[in-house]
């Protein structure tokens, strides 16, 4: 039985190593799943919770002032509260909200169900309808109802804190299968590649010191064996090779011809393939290169449709329209071409020899000999590329060797391009998902405030209270004019952008420029030292961070000044201070404090540190702190990573 080839043994041996990781870590995301879900349904049942003690509110005013009740109202809580306890009960995987898959929690959830159904739900109709005693009955009954929520919702605490305990086991046994793995990884290694390495570099070191009787013993029929049977081939050759010298030389001098010509046809195949161009054109161009090359009279590039294991005639070169469009979609298996491409084998078949019935297209067309070579990128099958030939043509093993590695170029290139698609793509999105973050963060904010305060409004005008309507209406102006000038700077931040060269200092003095003629307030810049330039995207966060500090100054600290300091040598320093009302920096320093938490998130995209220096009345210190060589070698790893 033929033993395994090196490389299927360290493919195997890796392939055993990553599916028991990926299997392990699945589990523990699976866990992980599992406890999101149960945290969903606790922070619903709480809403239930709330919200069964506001319908219960909503009758008790209903009764209390029956002018003012608003049915509409109490039917949409109720409504709301129903369609809670069946997702509950159905789960949501994409939020995710998951109920576990106890016993008792699931009986207890019917039971809350049917207590709402048969009990508190025909309590909250009878009382919304004018019965007192029912009225009095739900104040009894709703607060037994919640217990019962309370008490679903410490079973699902209690059942994540199982899954938490399971999570932790899996972790040390993930921590475990990775010592086991690289300890296991390290001695196949020296059993598959240190020890014959050895043995060949010491046959080597016999062999220049004149010993050309060593000899290597072939244990395996992998590559190293190939190697030392080629070692042991190559002692006995050298005994006489001064009798053979001049033939010998000859012989080499041809075959390095022939390698000059294959590393010549793959430097201009990767030279055009390394072009700027559309996917089409690059294949084109490609075929059009191997014609030449190889006196091709047609070509083709086929690529493969994933969805629906299709071949497409993506481009080609030199074939009638005819021809081009009957096949210009074949199945895997089909032909000549769909058979090599399940098989991910190259072929050159001369039509000739086979059935009259095989490849009927390609000889009306007037071919008799098809090449077929597959376009594989990192073992994975993107389609095949053709030559066709109208008489008999037959392919040395170099030639075989060479258009395979040309097929691996091609699908090198013809990955790029889908892998810049996905760049631009995921730019995009990053972009977009910013944009939101901001709008959550300030605008957001801004109109939950101006919702509550509508409320208020209502609520005033429904008592005729003029005073608090004339309050709420002021804290409504100050809300809007909020809002627009929220909205102004969320303009101003998103269409700042560093320009190509743009130094960070003169970046910096602009934004300082627009500020103090947007806000009155006075500015001041200063700078001191010289440093590394800082990358495009890296000074594109840093102006996001110092804008969002002079926000900041804007909104809370009625500053009659502000001033950046900008300090650069092996760091850079930026200092936003200001002379307003101060703050606690201590207990701002928690995630209430939405401005520096979005600094703070920035900063720690770039490895920069925030710190806060302030107190009431004292007036603010922002600093931002970054190394710059530090991010260029962050920036310079990312890069490398993206290519490999």
């Amino acid at each position: 039985m033929p033993q395994p080839r090196l490389g299927a043994k360290l493919l195997w041996m890796v392939i055993g190593f990553l599916c028991v990781g990926l299997t392990a870590i699945g589990l523990t995301l699976y866990e992980s799943w599992k406890l999101e879900g149960g945290a969903a349904v606790i922070n619903d049942m709480g809403s239930q919770r709330m919200r069964s003690y506001h319908i219960a509110y909503l009758v008790s005013e209903s009764l209390r002032n029956p002018a003012s009740f608003e049915a509409d109202g109490l039917r949409a809580e109720i409504l709301r509260f129903e369609e809670v306890l069946a997702g509950l009960k159905s789960g949501d995987p994409v939020r995710p909200l998951l109920l576990p898959r106890n016993r008792a929690i699931v009986e207890a959830l019917d039971l809350l169900e049917h207590e709402w159904n048969a009990g508190v739900k025909p309590l909250v109709t009878s009382a919304a309808a004018g019965d007192a005693r029912a009225s009095d009955r739900l104040r009894h009954d709703i607060n037994v109802f919640v217990q019962r929520i309370d008490a679903l919702v410490r079973m699902v605490e209690e059942n994540n804190a199982r899954d938490i305990s399971i999570l932790r086991y899996m972790q040390f046994g993930l921590i475990a299968l990775a010592i086991a793995g690289a300890m296991a990884l390290i001695y196949l290694m020296f059993v598959l590649v240190v020890r014959p390495v050895g043995d060949l570099a010491q046959g080597m070191q016999r062999m220049s010191a004149g010993d050309f009787g060593a000899r290597l013993s072939v244990e395996t029929n992998d590559e190293f064996g190939e190697l030392a049977d080629g070692f042991n081939h190559m002692a006995e050759r050298l005994q006489n090779l001064y009798d053979t010298l001049e033939q010998r030389v000859a012989g080499k001098t041809r075959d390095l011809a022939e390698r000059n010509r294959e590393l010549a046809a793959l430097y201009e195949v990767a030279r055009l393939l390394g072009e700027p161009a559309t996917a089409e054109e690059l294949c084109r161009a490609f075929l059009r290169r191997l014609m030449d090359m190889l006196q091709a009279a047609g070509g083709s590039v086929r690529l493969i449709d994933d969805g629906t294991r299709q071949l497409h005639l993506f481009a080609h070169e030199g074939l009638t329209s005819d021809f081009a469009s009957e096949e210009r979609c074949i199945d895997m298996g089909e032909c000549l071409c769909g058979a090599a491409a399940r098989q991910r084998l190259s072929a050159v078949d001369v039509l000739d020899e086979l059935p009259a019935d095989v490849a009927a297209d390609c000889r009306r067309a007037g071919y008799r000999t098809v090449a077929i070579f597959p376009i594989l990128a990192k073992g994975r099958l993107l389609g095949v590329f053709n030559l066709y030939y109208p008489e008999p043509r037959r392919f040395s093993q170099e030639d075989r060797g060479l258009l395979e590695a040309l097929g691996l170029h091609l699908a090198v290139a013809i990955e790029n391009r889908h892998l810049a698609s996905r760049e631009r793509e995921l730019a995009v999105f990053e972009e977009r998902s910013l944009l939101a973050r901001e709008l959550h963060d300030s605008i957001a904010q801004s109109l939950a405030f101006l919702n509550i305060q509508v409320q208020m409004l209502e609520d005033s005008l429904a008592r005729g209270a003029s005073a608090e309507m004339t309050e709420v209406l002021s804290r409504i102006r100050e809300g809007v004019q909020e809002s627009y000038d929220d909205v102004r700077e969320l303009l101003t931040h998103f269409r700042a952008r560093v320009r190509s060269g743009e130094d960070i200092g003169d970046a910096l003095r602009q934004m300082l420029a627009r500020f103090g003629a947007q806000t009155g307030i006075a500015t001041a810049f200063s700078e001191k030292g010289t440093g590394v330039p800082l990358q495009a995207e890296t000074q594109q966060q840093v102006l996001h961070i110092l804008q969002e500090a002079l926000s900041n100054v804007r909104k809370h600290s009625a500053a009659r000044h502000v001033s950046i300091d900008l300090r650069r040598d092996g760091t850079y320093r930026f200092s936003v201070r200001d002379d307003g009302r101060g703050f606690d920096a201590g207990a701002a320093a928690g995630e209430s404090h939405i401005g520096l938490r979005i600094m703070r998130e920035r900063a720690q995209h770039i490895g920069a540190t925030i710190e806060v220096d302030s107190a009431p009345g004292q007036g603010a210190v922002i600093t931002l702190s970054l190394a710059a060589l530090q991010s260029m070698e962050k920036k310079a790893v990312s890069a490398s990573g993206r290519a490999a």
